[in-house]
C-alpha cells in the first residue's frame, strides 16, 4: 500500500468517522449520563460490529446485502426498530444522580456496549461503507486480504478517536446538564434525534450501486 493511497484514505476515512450519526450520538449521550471513560469503553461494542463488517466485506459476502433487496430491508427495519426502542428509553428516562452509576458501573458499561453494537450492526449503511468505500483504495494487483486488514485497522483506530471526541463533548455537557430538568431535556432531545435517525433509516433506499 503506497503512501499516496494513505494520504487520500486517512482524511476521507476520518471524515466518515466524525460524521454525526446514531452511534456518535450515543457516545455523547452515554458520556453525559455515565462519564467520559464509560462512554469510550462502551464504544468497543461498535468496534466489534465493525470488525465483523470488515471481515464480511473482505470475504466478499457483503454482495448479499448489496444485491438482495429483501435482506437489505430486513436489516434496515430491525435497525430502525432498535433505534426507536432506544429513543423510547431516553424519552422516558428519569434524571439520575451521577453517583448512582458507581455501584453497577461494570454492568451498565456492558449494557451500553451492547447498545453500541446493535446500533452499528443494525445499520446497513455501515456495511456499505466497507463495501463501497474501502475497495476504492485496494490495489487489485496485490492480495486484497492484507490490504483490507490494514485499511480496516486504520478505520477502527480513527473510529475510536471519533468515539473519544464525541465522549469528550458529552462529558463537558454532563456538568451543564447535571440539573434534573436540563438532563431530562437533553435525554428527550437525544431520544428525538435517535427517533429521527430511525425514520431516516426506514426512508433510506438502495442506489443502483447498493449505497
Amino acid at each position: 500500500m503506497s503512501y499516496e493511497t494513505l494520504l487520500l484514505f486517512v482524511p476521507a476515512c476520518f471524515a466518515l468517522n466524525m460524521a454525526p450519526g446514531p452511534n456518535n450520538l450515543l457516545s455523547v449521550s452515554n458520556a453525559t449520563r455515565h462519564g467520559f471513560w464509560t462512554s469510550c469503553i462502551a464504544g468497543a461494542g461498535r468496534l466489534v460490529a465493525f470488525v465483523g463488517m470488515i471481515a464480511i466485506a473482505s470475504a466478499g459476502l457483503a454482495t448479499l446485502l448489496t444485491t438482495s433487496q429483501v435482506l437489505f430491508y430486513a436489516v434496515k427495519v430491525v435497525g430502525a426498530v432498535y433505534l426507536f426502542y432506544l429513543a423510547y428509553q431516553l424519552w422516558f428516562a428519569e434524571p439520575s444522580v451521577n453517583e448512582a452509576h458507581t455501584v453497577s458501573e461494570k454492568i451498565s458499561t456492558f449494557a451500553l456496549a451492547k447498545q453500541e453494537f446493535f446500533v452499528a450492526a443494525g445499520n446497513p449503511k455501515a456495511i456499505l461503507i466497507f463495501t463501497a468505500f474501502l475497495p476504492l483504495f485496494i490495489d487489485v494487483s496485490k492480495p486484497a486480504t492484507y490490504q483490507f486488514a490494514a485499511l480496516g485497522a486504520i478505520f477502527l483506530t480513527l473510529e475510536w478517536i471519533a468515539i473519544a471526541a464525541y465522549a469528550y463533548m458529552g462529558s463537558h455537557l454532563r456538568r451543564w446538564f447535571s440539573h434534573p430538568k436540563r438532563q431530562k431535556l437533553f435525554n428527550r432531545t437525544c431520544g428525538s434525534l435517535l427517533g429521527m435517525a430511525g425514520i431516516g433509516l426506514l426512508a433510506a433506499r438502495r442506489s443502483a450501486s447498493g449505497a
